[in-house]
């Protein structure tokens, strides 16, 4: 619709001249910003310029940049208040690894390893205790017996006898005290007697000589005399006799010598 009375354009007032100031590249900036905000949602392409040459601005590409830089501030800040508020764990130190013992072939898994022997376990004192000395031993050892007690030329032969060579150690059967020693004349020759204090006593016969007193302690296995062939003998032995409870009641002194762990071939 047209105006009645148009009034021609040279004669229209002029407005009031504004002058126009150049906002910088950072006025610019501000102003992308602001339009970028107010235009989130809306497509195309929208001018905006307070310069006499417009740049042309995807909003899209903008509003991207611009959510992702605001994600990743909120991000940062979400990070260091959750750091911020968790409390302070001691660092636990790092378990220094151990060697595990290496295992023997055909060994148990659950085995534990044997510890090494040192000298000192090994070297072992060895103490040879001396054996205790029998209550009882043979008056002369390895001789040959010549005759046992019993019946012999229609009288009693009332003990063992026992040959070797002349000079041989005549020992005591079993400690006691010594109470008779030499010849007497009753055909024994030189002899000892022993009392062993149990009901018992030994008689040695024909000797060549003594070794020990009347009234002597003597021990097991101790020399009272040597072998000979004093008295009635026919050669050198030892006439031995063992007398229960008194002298001159002769028992076999074979038996009674195996009761105590001695063993004659008679």
């Amino acid at each position: 619709m047209q105006d009645d009375n148009p009034t021609p354009h040279h004669k229209l007032p002029h407005a009031p001249a504004r002058h126009r100031r150049r906002i910088g590249r950072r006025g610019r900036r501000l102003a992308v910003g602001a339009v970028a905000v107010l235009g989130l949602g809306l497509g195309g392409v929208v001018v905006t310029s307070l310069d006499d040459s417009p740049t042309p601005v995807s909003l899209d590409a903008q509003a991207s940049a611009e959510a992702a830089a605001r994600a990743e501030a909120a991000a940062r800040a979400d990070r260091s208040a959750r750091e911020s508020a968790a409390p302070a764990t001691p660092e636990s130190p790092t378990p220094t690894p151990t060697a595990s013992p290496s295992r023997t072939p055909g060994a148990s898994p659950t085995a534990k390893p044997r510890p090494t022997a040192t000298k000192a376990t090994k070297a072992t004192t060895k103490t040879t205790s001396a054996a205790p000395k029998p209550d009882w031993v043979i008056p002369m050892a390895g001789a040959a017996i010549t005759s046992c007690y019993g019946p012999r030329w229609g009288t009693l032969h009332a003990g063992i006898d026992f040959a070797l060579p002349a000079g041989t150690p005549v020992r005591a059967a079993s400690k006691g005290t010594v109470t008779k020693a030499g010849d007497v004349g009753d055909g024994y020759g030189i002899s000892v007697v022993i009392d062993h204090g149990n009901g018992y006593l030994t008689h040695y016969a024909h000797l060549s000589t003594t070794r020990v007193n009347v009234g002597e302690k003597v021990s097991t296995g101790q020399t009272i005399g040597l072998e000979g062939s004093t008295g009635d003998s026919t050669g050198p032995h030892l006439h031995f006799e063992v007398h229960q409870g008194q002298m001159w009641n002769q028992i076999d002194p074979a038996p009674f010598l195996r009761a105590r762990g001695i063993d004659v071939a008679c």
